[in-house]
């Protein structure tokens, strides 16, 4: 899992918070992600499943892509579809895809970098790998989040940023025994490069065999825990989670996560992707790729889809009539 990589000893640390004055939060729950598929079949986490809307927002759906060691010919992506009413947050953290849109945005990301979609008013776009990994195969992993937009923010204009892993805020906790890579928002003062319609936070951390990372976190957000490798322990009362599991947790201005001194050979680190955002409380109707307010604007986004007003297919990318 390479991603980014830093001497934690060269970075500015986060410091402890003060006991005397901050509130753990709870852990609320810990569930256990099943697997599914996307696209043309690619394998699956669903990060997100059986968690209500109420405690993700903003949050709305997050998938676990991987992690998979493809054999050559078989690295697949998605097929061009539609999205309106959210932004997708792509994070590989292992491997190669490119994406492109019918708005001209695009590119292709890598081991740490991010892609932040803005479907706005609406957009067409693909993921696929590059040419050269279907015919070599190799290592994918990464994760793609689904950021609402509140409703005053549905029809913007289609936005895209690339974020490459170097962008990324890196930090070390009080003691240095783990690495955050801040992709967006803040911790502790310190800032990533995501630029949010919402106000999150989204997190790398890589937390050292027997290590304990405290961190402060805003109390206004909500607070996510996913588990991408390794095992270790979240909250204060130190409650067992692992791969594929993602932890709830509830009021509050601190947290705390600890990974266990025994890790698997393949993942010797607890990975875990810290995620909180201030809730939109709107209501929310989602039918396949679109996120609205209310039904009557899911048949709107359907029939304006059909329509062809998220834009058209570049010529030199549409597919071949048969």
């Amino acid at each position: 899992m390479p991603a980014i990589t830093a001497d934690t000893l060269t970075l500015p640390r986060v410091p402890v918070p003060d006991r005397a004055t901050s509130t753990q939060r709870p852990v609320r729950s810990v569930t256990s992600a099943p697997v599914g598929f996307e696209g043309d079949g690619f394998p699956v986490r669903r990060g997100f499943a059986g968690v209500s809307h109420t405690d993700l927002d903003p949050f709305i759906h997050m998938d676990q892509m991987g992690e998979v060691d493809w054999a050559p010919g078989e690295p697949m992506g998605t097929p061009w579809h539609p999205h309106r009413g959210f932004e997708t947050v792509t994070y590989i953290i292992d491997g190669t895809i490119e994406h492109n849109d019918s708005h001209g945005g695009g590119g292709t990301i890598t081991n740490g970098d991010t892609q932040w979609m803005t479907a706005g008013s609406g957009i067409l776009h693909i993921e696929k790998p590059p040419e050269h990994l279907v015919v070599s195969g190799g290592m994918f992993h990464g994760i793609q989040l689904w950021v609402n937009l509140p409703h005053a923010s549905k029809y913007v204009t289609p936005r895209y940023q690339d974020i490459r892993a170097k962008q990324a805020r890196l930090l070390s906790s009080a003691d240095g025994g783990a690495l955050l890579r801040v992709i967006a928002g803040d911790i502790a003062g310190y800032t990533g490069p995501g630029t949010t319609h919402t106000p999150i936070t989204v997190v790398h951390a890589t937390i050292s065999p027997g290590a304990c990372l405290e961190l402060p976190w805003q109390a206004d957000f909500n607070s996510l825990a996913y588990v991408l490798a390794g095992n270790g322990t979240v909250g204060t009362a130190a409650q067992p989670f692992h791969k594929g599991q993602l932890a709830l947790f509830g009021a509050g201005d601190a947290l705390t996560l600890s990974a266990k001194r025994s890790q698997p050979a393949p993942e010797p680190n607890l990975e875990v992707l810290l995620l909180g955002g201030r809730p939109i409380r709107e209501p929310v109707v989602q039918s396949g790729p679109f996120v609205m307010n209310t039904r009557q604007e899911i048949v709107q986004a359907y029939e304006d889809y059909r329509a062809g007003r998220f834009g058209v297919i570049p010529t030199e990318r549409a597919p071949h009539p048969r």
